[in-house]
């Protein structure tokens, strides 16, 4: 494989003339470069007028190699052809070099570029390219790539080093001006000054405006605009170059091969993508996600690039009108920075009713607000980098889990955060500086063994976790957090207007259809499903078991009406539903569906069986639980009508069965509802269904009734 190389451009605050006087004390030999240990010139032509030169030199290098490798080649020193072509007209130098020792295994070509900073004429640019093919070498490829990329390295990281070096030497000489080449005068002139002519520049490459003021605060030639911001540059073309004081100052300390990724990213994605280029910031992100593998990084950042077109992302922060449920109880917001200057942001988690906010918004709204926190983070970030002088590329989150118990690894919530964090970690990367968890309870190791998986594992090196009240001491929250911006309810004296939370009330729910309505699409499916159970037509819904002692769990809500939940066996598998009959096993309504499985011609005891006690479950409950199967086969769970029974003694109804009944019209109830099945293994080791009681989660939701009726009848076989 092709090994490529690609320079930000470098400034030299120093005329070209005077930067090539420094640049031809490299030769015969350079002492600041170890490796390079002579130079012959083997060819040289100079025109008439001193316009052009070019040379042609043999270089010899003392390379860093292992003593085994070049006994076994025979080489102790590797040359390379380097052609030098100086053009004092148009003030350029472009240099070309290219290997000679095993130049039919091994093809190493550079290209180098000196040449007058756009902008300024008094500065001097320089960029330059390389490319390694290692087609065979004696079984040592990866070898030798290794060392030929970290000798590379090395002398690109001293190149400035050095010319800077030679400018010194020239200064402490006297010569601080060499004047520019001019054409000889056709006839003799009185003055003995020789004339300067000024002739048009056309420099060979081209910077971005807004890099290079970026790179220059002291704006010294780039005209009176202010300092420049982090966005992407103004051009849109392929010749566009990062500088390398901007990235220093912008996007942080790269290695020149990190650098190089950066640079040759960007320009595939000018020269094949198609709208807006991504800032150089986010960028870097992918990239450093990916270990700088340039081929990972680009296809994940295809991909996300892809994601925030086609859901108009970048215009969240503009479009995205948070719902006043999440304004009273998301217990989230920023605050602050912490000591390295990264924006903070805090979440009260265990404060948090995940479910009421679940149900009350959907996955789809509070993914929206998730990204809109992330979009926001971003922008925090761009401005803290600027305010501080230094890159800040992401920002510090502090968790606070007091309150955090056995309701909050409700398996729909955990599935839905479970959810976003898969879509965060592809879309951004590297965002996360450090997380410090607080007040961690009992049960959290619970609900992390269920999280970290799905987080990146660099992401999980930089969580800190802190039991009860260690945080207050050494080592904790004062290490990262000034002691005056600490939130009061942390000990600290700064007032946090971050809401406190609360139960979200039951009428604020809303069912799977209303949520649909909304213009909101960045899921296709959701966790829940609605349907509609009539009087006589109960809902059912099939589950295939393949493996026995695997785990059904169940959570439902009775949104209107009473409903009577069965759990049914059979082995085996139902008909699908006739539509095209009278007695349709599809009903659809405006407010839900109803499928019928169970065949008419069916026995219980017979065809099917039931496998736990009938639960009757009255409007407004909330219902939880979960079944051992004992058999493989099809499990049927069942949402029927619950007619109110008559007294027995007068046969008459009672007035508490005819305010029902009234409350209860067309004889139609509606639930929503989520299954998943489990491994028994998985089950058991996770408790994500810990005791799986309609009462022991039902506490998250005021208006529930703890009814003796309501217990899922789940704990069989534990």
């Amino acid at each position: 494989m092709v090994q490529k190389y690609q320079s930000p451009v470098r400034v030299y605050k120093q005329p070209f003339e005077l930067v090539m006087a420094a640049y031809e004390r490299r030769f015969p030999t350079c002492p600041l470069i170890p490796m390079f240990v002579g130079s012959d010139v083997i060819s040289e032509h100079k025109s008439e007028d001193g316009a052009t030169h070019n040379i042609e030199r043999r270089c010899k290098l003392d390379v860093d190699a292992p003593r085994l490798l070049k006994r076994m080649t025979g080489v102790d020193y590797v040359y390379f052809i380097q052609k030098n072509s100086l053009n004092r007209r148009e003030r350029t130098l472009h240099i070309e070099s290219h290997n000679e020792t095993f130049s039919n295994r091994v093809v190493i070509y550079e290209l180098c570029c000196y040449s007058v900073h756009p902008e300024n004429e008094e500065w001097t640019c320089f960029e330059q390219s390389a490319s390694l093919d290692i087609k065979s070498f004696f079984g040592f490829e990866s070898t030798v790539e290794k060392i030929a990329m970290k000798q590379y390295a090395s002398s690109i990281k001293k190149g400035k080093e050095i010319i800077e070096f030679y400018m010194k030497e020239l200064e402490e000489e006297g010569v601080t001006h060499i004047p520019r080449w001019a054409p000889a005068p056709a006839f003799p002139v009185a003055s003995s000054t020789p004339a300067r002519l000024e002739l048009p520049v056309t420099p060979s490459i081209a910077i971005p405006v807004s890099s290079t003021r970026d790179a220059n605060p002291s704006g010294e030639g780039t005209g009176s605009s202010p300092l420049g911001s982090p966005a992407e540059p103004l051009a849109g073309t392929p010749d566009d170059k990062l500088d390398a004081d901007y990235i220093k100052r912008y996007l942080g300390d790269l290695t020149p091969l990190q650098e190089s990724c950066l640079i040759r990213l960007r320009q595939w994605l000018q020269e094949t993508h198609k709208g807006k280029i991504p800032k150089d910031q986010h960028i870097l992100r992918f990239l450093r996600a990916r270990d700088f593998n340039m081929d990972k990084a680009r296809e994940i950042l295809c991909q996300s690039l892809t994601w925030r077109k086609l859901h108009q992302v970048d215009y969240l922060l503009e479009t995205w009108n948070s719902p006043q449920v999440l304004q009273d109880h998301y217990t989230g917001g920023w605050h602050h920075h912490d000591k390295d200057g990264r924006p903070l942001y805090i979440l009260r988690l265990g404060q948090m009713d995940t479910k009421g906010l679940v149900r009350a918004l959907g996955e789809e709204s509070l993914l929206r607000h998730v990204l809109s926190i992330n979009e926001e983070g971003l922008r925090r970030c761009e401005e803290n980098t600027k305010v501080f002088g230094r890159p800040i590329s992401c920002w510090t989150c502090l968790v606070d889990l007091e309150g955090l118990n056995m309701r909050h690894l409700w398996r729909p919530g955990v599935k839905a955060l479970l959810r976003i964090i898969e879509v965060v970690e592809a879309n951004y990367p590297e965002t996360l500086g450090r997380l410090l968890i607080l007040r961690a309870p009992r049960v959290f190791p619970v609900l992390w063994t269920l999280v970290s998986p799905f987080i990146d594992e660099n992401t999980r090196k930089k969580f800190l976790i802190y039991a009860g009240n260690d945080y207050q001491g050494p080592g904790g929250l004062v290490d990262y957090i000034d002691k005056e911006v600490i939130p009061d309810f942390l000990g600290g004296e700064c007032m946090c207007e971050i809401p406190e939370g609360g139960l979200v009330p039951k009428s604020m729910y809303r069912t799977a259809e209303e949520l649909e309505n909304d213009d909101i699409r960045l899921w296709t499916d959701t966790i829940y499903q609605s349907a509609s159970v009539f009087k006589g037509s109960p809902h059912e819904l099939l589950i295939e078991i393949i493996d026995a002692a695997s785990v059904i769990t169940w959570d439902f809500d009775v949104c209107k009406g009473d409903v009577v939940f069965n759990i049914f066996h059979s082995k085996r598998a139902p008909q699908p539903p006739k539509k095209d009959t009278l007695s349709a096993h599809v009903i659809t309504s405006p407010g839900g569906n109803n499928v019928q499985l169970i065949d008419k011609s069916w026995t219980l005891g017979q065809d099917y069986s039931m496998v736990e006690s009938p639960l009757t479950c009255k409007e407004g409950e909330s219902v939880q639980g979960s079944h051992i199967t004992r058999w493989p086969g099809f499990y049927i769970l069942q949402w029927k009508f619950h007619s109110m029974p008559a007294c027995s003694a007068t046969n008459l109804p009672r007035v508490d069965d005819v305010l029902a009944t009234l409350q209860v019209s067309s004889h139609k109830c509606k639930v929503m509802y989520y299954t998943e099945v489990l491994g028994s293994e998985d089950f058991r080791g996770s408790m994500t269904s810990l005791e799986s009681s309609h009462s022991g989660f039902s506490q998250l939701s005021a208006a529930t009734t703890a009814s003796s009726q309501s217990q899922s009848s789940s704990m069989i076989s534990r």
